[in-house]
């Protein structure tokens, strides 16, 4: 039997963990796994983007191992009550444009595909080169990494924007290439941490916003699998790391590289290759 080398990834969800997901596409390149289409949401939509220009895996690495992540977050409340959110968004779009070059859809090798939420709709909507090919890239990963209360509701069209990964899965699980390329959804899985308010805080309603949120993204991350998919997912599991860990140190960068790096090895040949015959990786369409 031939072996398929050719996917189409989905990296989903992650939150301030990206450098899960470049360990996840160096364990891709080790296996041989080729890919033209390439699926971003929220936190994956950064990596996926950075790939999507030509970066190669070493480079991101470098670039997400080092990058402050504070300097993305906002603590302004009166941003939280007129817009949504703690930050505008507006220092990250900057950097992460700046670290693009400037790109629109139509402009990258790769067939990248950026996955927001309309919370009007509660539906995707879906950034490429197909819909919005003049749309720089950095735009659209802004509006997919929309966590509530951490950065502002976005608008586009007649759309409100916000985080992807508040999807369902069916929303993901899809003929992204429309040739039936086979689809593997990496979705990040962890832990609830203890965290404890300090009494001396001036303003406690921020730490209380941050427990919620984190509480909110890490409900997301253990949403049940629906069993229809669960044969073109796989789940890195990383533990007490959440969505929005903002402090993350290089040490602390360097495991969830390791996750996600070590969860590719072990699992993708099973899910493209060893299953194949009993439980073949096909695309689940949304209808």
């Amino acid at each position: 039997m031939t072996h398929s080398t050719t996917i189409v990834p989905i990296l989903a969800g992650g939150g301030t963990r990206l450098p899960a997901h470049v360990g996840i596409l160096q364990g891709l390149q080790e296996l041989g796994i080729g890919f033209q289409h390439v699926v971003g949401v929220s936190g994956g939509s950064i990596v996926s983007s950075l790939y999507a220009t030509g970066k190669s895996v070493d480079e991101l690495k470098e670039l997400t191992l080092h990058v402050d992540f504070q300097q993305f977050r906002g603590q302004s409340i009166i941003s939280l009550i007129r817009s949504g959110g703690l930050s505008n968004g507006h220092v990250f779009e900057h950097w992460l444009d700046d670290q693009l070059g400037g790109v629109t859809f139509q402009d990258l090798a790769l067939d990248l595909h950026i996955v927001a939420t309309d919370v009007a709709s509660s539906q995707p909507v879906i950034f490429n080169r197909a819909n919005t090919p003049d749309l720089k890239v950095a735009k659209a990963v802004r509006f997919s990494i929309s966590i509530p209360l951490i950065f502002s509701f976005q608008h586009f069209d007649d759309h409100v924007l916000v985080d992807g990964s508040i999807l369902s899965e069916d929303a993901l699980h899809r003929d992204w290439s429309g040739d039936n390329t086979p689809v593997i959804c990496f979705r990040m899985r962890s832990s609830q941490k203890h965290t404890q308010i300090s009494s001396n805080s001036l303003i406690p309603i921020k730490d209380y916003l941050s427990m919620l949120i984190r509480t909110f993204m890490t409900t997301i991350s253990r949403e049940y699998i629906n069993e229809a998919f669960w044969h073109s997912t796989i789940i890195v599991d990383t533990k007490h790391f959440s969505p929005v860990e903002f402090n993350l140190s290089e040490t602390d960068k360097l495991t969830l590289y390791d996750m996600g790096y070590q969860t590719t090895l072990q699992y993708v040949p099973q899910k493209v290759w060893e299953d194949e015959e009993q439980h073949p990786v096909v695309n689940q369409t949304t209808g």
